[in-house]
């Protein structure tokens, strides 16, 4: 009686020889593991910074009807958050706003209004220095516009309060956008790569005279990509922990909890790279197809900044790609300390990204 034939063993064949070609391709090893150690370097060395920001909150008590109040609303980055007052205390914890304004009336004195400004040790203190330097010049222009005969219209209290936290470098905001970076470009171009070649050089053909299903050579090519990339971001997780203290707030299981969101995001990019094997007429056609769907959200999805930085109309945009949740979410665990399931919208996000692509690449996806 004939031995049954092993799939499984088939699928695990395919993965060695895939993982031994993809460690011999310059390209995979450039866009996945160099590209971006490059990028962790480069703002690494730069120094312990986090990312520009200005997400303010105003204190309940203060007064806001006064002129300053009304031109900081209208300087371009500046946002006002409105949240309670324990939410407001977390966000400045975990260096979510900026600072906390308490604008004060002082009817009795020569000088209309104090400014107290409480914030965090989360917070870069050159965004607070920059914030000061904003304050400083809307009063500088509200007493040439309105009060050129008083002293001035505020001053600002510098004594500035900071409430415990985590100091917030500038490799917490870049190393999880640069590991979307690579989970990205190897997920799109990767496989989109690999498909296409495994069809135009009768790969895929031969696979199918032999007797091992479509599933499992699809498995066993996707399983090869998978271990290889998780490994990569393994090796970007430490270099960013060991060499530039990147934040990791429970440790061990933050690391964790990383490697599976990892897993879940690399899952939906790979299904972007099928969409685009399947859409290619030519290896030639690979490149435009991949940027189509890869370069907006490195510019646009918090990568190398933050999304608040864009004009108004365009956050909303920014806020669909499914890099944005996926940065998000890792910012949220690693520096934050929230777990998978305080991600649950960004996860949730992530995987109907992934159900829609995937509907997608299995209508345009291409054996011959």
């Amino acid at each position: 009686m004939a031995e049954k034939y092993n799939q499984v063993s088939a699928m695990l064949a395919i993965t060695r020889a895939s993982l031994q070609a993809i460690r011999r391709s310059p390209s995979a090893i450039i866009f996945s593991l160099a590209f971006p150690m490059i990028f962790i370097l480069i703002f690494g060395f730069i120094g312990g910074g986090g990312a520009m920001s200005f997400n303010l909150s105003i204190d309940p008590v203060s007064d806001t009807l006064n002129p300053v109040y009304f031109a900081l609303k209208s300087v371009p980055g500046v946002t006002i958050i409105k949240k309670g007052e324990q939410e407001t205390r977390e966000d400045l914890e975990k260096g979510r706003i900026t600072a906390v304004l308490n604008i004060r009336n002082n009817p009795d004195g020569d000088i209309p209004y104090e400014i107290n400004i409480r914030s965090s040790e989360s917070v870069n203190p050159q965004n607070l220095q920059v914030l000061q330097s904003i304050l400083n010049a809307i009063i500088a222009e509200i007493n040439k516009q309105k009060f050129p005969r008083a002293p001035t219209v505020a001053t600002i209290n510098n004594d500035i309060q900071k409430i415990p936290g985590r100091t917030f470098r500038r490799i917490d905001f870049i190393l999880p956008g640069q590991l979307g970076f690579s989970l990205l470009s190897s997920g799109v171009f990767g496989v989109a790569f690999l498909f296409f070649n495994l069809r135009q050089q009768l790969v895929l053909k031969r696979f199918f005279a032999t007797p091992i299903s479509r599933t499992y050579i699809v498995l066993g090519e996707a399983l090869s990509r998978v271990i290889f990339q998780m490994i990569t971001a393994v090796v970007i997780i430490l270099m960013g922990y060991f060499a530039f203290n990147y934040t990791l707030v429970n440790g061990f299981v933050t690391f964790l909890e990383i490697m599976v969101l990892s897993f879940i995001a690399l899952i939906v990019f790979m299904g972007l790279g099928f969409v685009v094997s399947g859409l290619s007429k030519s290896e030639s056609t690979i490149p435009p197809f991949g940027n189509l769907f890869t370069l907006p959200q490195f510019l646009l999805a918090g990568t190398f900044f933050p999304i608040e930085v864009f004009p108004a109309w365009l956050q909303p945009i920014c806020k669909v790609l499914p890099l944005t949740h996926f940065n998000a979410a890792m910012r949220k665990i690693a520096f934050e300390g929230a777990g998978l399931v305080d991600c649950s919208m960004e996860i949730g996000i992530l995987v109907v990204w992934g159900i829609v692509i995937y509907t997608v690449a299995i209508k345009v996806f291409k054996w011959e």
